[in-house]
């Protein structure tokens, strides 16, 4: 019988990359997505597409009939300011749907669950770096104490004889991310950078990321789907680079020579991350194959090529009067 995985949010940032990989090794796959956060990219023809949310009496039922081997939830509903604005709210969109998804896995006779959470968020702001899987999670923000609450839901289905994986991803850009929400300075710097406007830094800039592709990310997240892996693996480059330097080299891909604008820090934010990813190496593989300077390239250059493509159409609506 060939391998079935269900990706929650596959029609997402990093889900709609990881369903193409999948259906590229001829792995059946259902997408659940509720399409409030669409990538735009078209779905592979053999990949079966649900729209509901993951936690929802119909992804429920999607699941009971797919019998998945393997869940892979990639959902995700606001970052850091949305779940600090409002945390109550994010626990009942985010946390409650993603237990039900999980539970719902459970009952179709899943065998692993696999979830995106996050290297930043959750281990806060430690004395060493880069932090690797033994250090004690300590968020500092609504946004990391809810994913450390998905760990936490998450072994309770170990227990039950589940293969589980958290994904303790570094801070994930490239092609197909949202340039206009709160979340991903890379995406919102190169969308302001194809209008003409200046990137926005928030504080002084010397705030440091673990900056890891997006085409990476999807293949460290297809070996958790291939391997015998459980726990949480981080996924990073193991490289600290400050939100400074990453605006810069995408000014300079832009070759505008636009100077950046800053704004006061937000709250609950680290002020350094990095990831030990010695494990996802050792028993997955799994290594960053994507250069800093060619993903910021590539990422920009998608940016600007969906821009220019967008143009003619803005025109010509402009010129027939719609």
């Amino acid at each position: 019988m060939s391998l079935r995985v269900a990706v929650v949010g596959g029609a997402g940032f990093i889900g709609s990359h990881l369903v193409e990989m999948l259906v590229g090794e001829g792995i059946g796959v259902l997408v659940i997505d509720d399409l409030s956060h669409p990538c735009g990219a078209p779905l592979p023809a053999s990949a079966e597409m649900v729209e509901a949310d993951g936690g929802s009496s119909e992804a429920a039922a999607a699941l009971a009939r797919f019998r998945p081997h393997t869940l892979v939830h990639l959902a995700a509903k606001g970052g850091v300011n949305r779940a600090l604005r409002d945390p109550g709210d994010h626990i009942r969109r985010v946390l409650a749907s993603s237990v039900a998804c999980f539970d719902a896995a459970a009952a179709a006779a899943c065998e692993a669950i696999v979830i995106a959470s996050s290297g930043g968020a959750i281990y806060g702001d430690p004395e060493r770096l880069p932090a690797s899987e033994n250090l004690a999670p300590a968020p500092r923000s609504a946004y990391g104490a809810e994913k450390l609450c998905e760990e936490t839901y998450l072994r309770t289905y170990a227990l039950r004889g589940i293969r589980t994986v958290a994904l303790r991803y570094g801070n994930v850009y490239g092609p197909r991310q949202d340039g206009t929400g709160e979340a991903g300075v890379v995406a919102i710097s190169s969308t302001r950078l194809v209008q003409g406007l200046a990137p926005v830094i928030y504080g002084d800039g010397s705030q440091t990321r673990d900056f890891v592709y997006v085409v990476d990310v999807a293949r460290a997240s297809q070996a958790a789907v291939t391997t015998t892996i459980s726990g949480p693996v981080n996924v990073g480059t193991g490289r600290e680079t400050s939100v400074s330097e990453v605006v810069g080299g995408l000014v300079r891909a832009c070759g505008a020579g636009i100077s950046p604008e800053h704004r006061p820090a937000r709250p609950g934010e680290v002020a350094r991350a990095c990831l030990d990813a010695g494990r996802a190496l050792r028993e997955m593989g799994w290594k960053p194959q994507t250069s800093l300077d060619q993903g910021l390239a590539e990422t920009y250059r998608y940016f600007a090529d969906r821009a220019a493509a967008a143009q003619p159409a803005a025109d010509g609506a402009r010129i027939t009067g719609r």
